[in-house]
């Protein structure tokens, strides 16, 4: 393998399912039909949250904010991933690359860290309750120092990234830029890079992830304890929702990024990063509307009031 001798190549070319030519157009359609989903739902939720007094708590402050996370993480992908699909042009500039690679890792860094946040939300409303309002009181704080936490992820590991060395031809096997793609695709010695990557991942991902499970296990322990059915019902409702979010998140999330990327198959990154990247983003809205009932009512009231005034 030659080393690219330039600072960096002028584009990349993206492959994605090349050798699987069948698959373009099912794919174009599904994106074309599910980013359009992701953004109306994800908005829905923003508009609900804010023009319903009764959601006016740091539990729907968290969600906007997951909310317009995901608007942002799909928008960081999938129109580059439409346009590649329909067209014959595969490629995507190093400006275009490295600032989706900023973007998208900085998205899917800070969502593993609000996901732990909303758990710990729902930990102090149902275990810790008369510490709630003492707490939740800076929630405003603590989304701010899990963006910046997100942010200081993205720049400190995509930064790291884009200075190895390419090989040969600018060639990504992806549909997008990604950070385990473009070390798989480098020169040289990156086994720092592979190492660093896991540690990050493991104090990004997983420790959180670990935090989100035993927050549970004391909130399913706590919820047995509530003697009206009616209450248990609805923290069941409200932790059930959020915990359906973490696991399609953070599985293939986790499967991508903390295992050896010598491992990594041809085509797993890419249908992992349709999964965590468009399809959870989609589905979220709609999990927390089906299962949650103050956004259910609100969601009622906003188009019965929308319809009365037509």
């Amino acid at each position: 393998m030659t080393l690219i001798n330039e600072s960096h190549p002028e584009e990349f070319i993206l492959l994605g399912f090349a050798h699987r030519p069948w698959l373009q157009l099912p794919l174009f359609v599904i994106l074309l039909i599910t980013y359009p989903m992701a953004m109306m739902g994800n908005l829905t939720i923003i508009l609900v949250s804010k023009l319903d007094p009764h959601l006016h708590s740091p539990m729907y402050f968290f969600l906007t904010n997951l909310s317009f996370l995901d608007m942002c993480y799909t928008t960081s992908i999938v129109p580059q991933m439409l346009f590649n699909l329909g067209t014959s042009k595969k490629t995507i500039s190093y400006l275009g690359c490295i600032v989706q690679l900023y973007f998208f890792s900085m998205m899917g860094g800070t969502e593993c860290l609000l996901l732990a946040l909303m758990s710990f939300d729902r930990y102090v409303a149902i275990c810790r309750p008369l510490h709630y309002t003492l707490i939740m009181n800076q929630h405003i704080l603590l989304v701010s120092i899990v963006w910046l936490t997100g942010m200081i992820y993205a720049i400190s590991e995509a930064s790291v990234t884009v200075k190895l060395p390419l090989c040969d031809i600018n060639k990504l096997d992806h549909l997008l830029c990604e950070i385990p793609v473009l070390i798989k695709a480098a020169c040289g010695e990156k086994e720092a890079n592979e190492l660093t990557l896991s540690v990050v991942c493991i104090l990004i991902g997983a420790v959180p992830l670990c935090l989100i499970l035993a927050s549970y296990a004391s909130i399913g322990h706590a919820i047995f304890k509530i003697k009206s059915s009616e209450g248990r019902k609805k923290a069941f409702g409200t932790c059930s929702s959020h915990l359906i979010v973490v696991f399609l998140f953070y599985g293939p999330g986790i499967s991508m990024y903390l295992q050896p990327l010598s491992s990594i198959s041809r085509d797993q990154p890419k249908f992992m990063a349709l999964f965590y990247g468009v399809m959870t983003p989609t589905l979220n809205p709609f999990i927390y509307t089906l299962r949650n009932k103050d956004v259910k009512g609100a969601l009622g009231k906003l188009m019965s009031r929308i319809f009365s005034s037509k």
